[in-house]
Parts: structure tokens; sequence; C-alpha cells
């Protein structure tokens, strides 16, 4: 994928009068930028379902993908730990269902594993531009609000020093038989997030929720961008 094609992706739902991408369409954007994203093919049938399955292989998550639907667990467009072809037939339908009228397809994802959840974003501030956020994901996220900002352009230095901020730092630490976080990695998708925003105005606002640790790696599993 290309500069070109992230600049394509982002006009062409500008130009469709679009607020956000689409979770695959946001993920394309971030593996650009070298954040490291779920596994995942995008289907909008069931004969396009086998092939997805051999390639990403079992246990999937499968999601409802359209740039209509912000928040998908909500809505029931969600299911985890789908086991084999009768479970994901079964999930399919539903997930189309669902999304009813709405514009959609059906995204077939890995299915990561780890106990621990960050949370990643990019927000517009109007007196200081672009804004890196770090923080406790997942469910905490909202309940917690342990988070710590940055104003891009960051460096690596920034990024570690963002990560330490929080009061559940330790998360990113080796405890209870799980391996220390990857910092170092950790550090260059906040300073790629910075990029992100300074490279394109029109994008307002990144959410990467969850960012889970599986093993020592980070991997984005949900992602929104917000443009305008």
């Amino acid at each position: 994928m290309s500069g070109n094609a992230v600049v394509k992706i982002i006009n062409s739902a500008m130009s469709e009068g679009r607020n956000c991408l689409s979770e695959y369409e946001a993920k394309q954007v971030l593996a650009f930028y070298g954040l490291p994203v779920t596994r995942e093919v995008l289907i909008n049938n069931v004969d396009e379902f086998k092939s997805a399955a051999r390639q990403i292989g079992y246990p999937l998550a499968m999601k409802g993908c359209s740039s209509d639907v912000a928040h998908k667990t909500e809505k029931g467009l969600i299911h985890l730990g789908v086991n084999n072809e009768k479970e994901a037939l079964a999930a399919f339908a539903e997930i189309k269902k669902k999304l009813g009228k709405k514009t959609g397809a059906v995204l077939v994802q890995e299915m990561v594993r780890g106990s621990r959840e960050l949370v990643m974003g990019m927000t517009r501030d109007e007196q200081f531009g672009p804004c890196v956020m770090f923080g406790l994901g997942g469910i905490f996220t909202e309940i917690l609000r342990d988070v710590s900002f940055r104003k891009s352009p960051l460096k690596e230095s920034d990024a570690m020093e963002m990560m330490r901020e929080i009061r559940g730092c330790k998360i990113i630490d080796a405890f209870r038989g799980m391996a220390a976080a990857d910092q170092k990695m950790l550090a260059s998708m906040l300073v790629a997030l910075g990029r992100i925003g300074l490279d394109f105005e029109r994008v307002r606002e990144i959410d990467l929720n969850p960012v889970i640790i599986s093993g020592p790696k980070p991997v984005v599993v949900d992602a929104l961008i917000i443009i305008g």
C-alpha cells in the first residue's frame, strides 16, 4: 500500500459525505504507518467466507464493518471466539441481519489472545493541533480514564514518558508469568499516530481500543478514524 492509497481512502470517504472510515479502511491507514493490526479479510457473502476462514484460521473474530456504525459492541455486531464453520455461518447471518439496510460487510479477523488491553489515539485540539493519547484500554477506558497526552510531533523519548505517566503503567511490565510488553514498539505506534495527525489535517480523531498485548507484542484489534 502506498501513501497515495491512503489519500484515496480518505478522499473517497470525504466525497461520500462520511465522517469516519470503516474499521477495515482505518486499519489499512494504520498499517501503512507501521502499526501492527490484526490479520483480516473483508467479505460480502457466504461464498467468500470459506476462503477467508482458510486464510485466517480458527478461532475467528467476526464483526460488522460499516462506516455507519462506530460502536459495534452495543449493536451486537461482534462475535468473538468463533471456533468452526457452523458457528461462523451463524455469526455471519446474524451480523448481516443486524446491519440491515446499512451499507456494510463482514470482517473476518484472527482471534488475538491477551489479558492486557491498552488504548491509543489522536485528537485534534483547536489550540495545540494533533495530540496523542495513551492509557488503559478495554472496559477500563471510560471507567478509570487513566490516560496521558502529548502534542505532536513525538520523539521516542516522549512516547516512553507518556507510558510511564499513567497510574497503571505497570501493565506493560513483566508480571504473573507474562512477558513485558515491547515498549519500543508501543512507542513507535504513538509516534506514528502523531505523524498521521500531522500528515492529514482531515483526520480529526483516531481511537484504537483495544490494543491487546499478545505475548510481548501489541496488536491493534479495533480502530476508528474520524474525518472532517
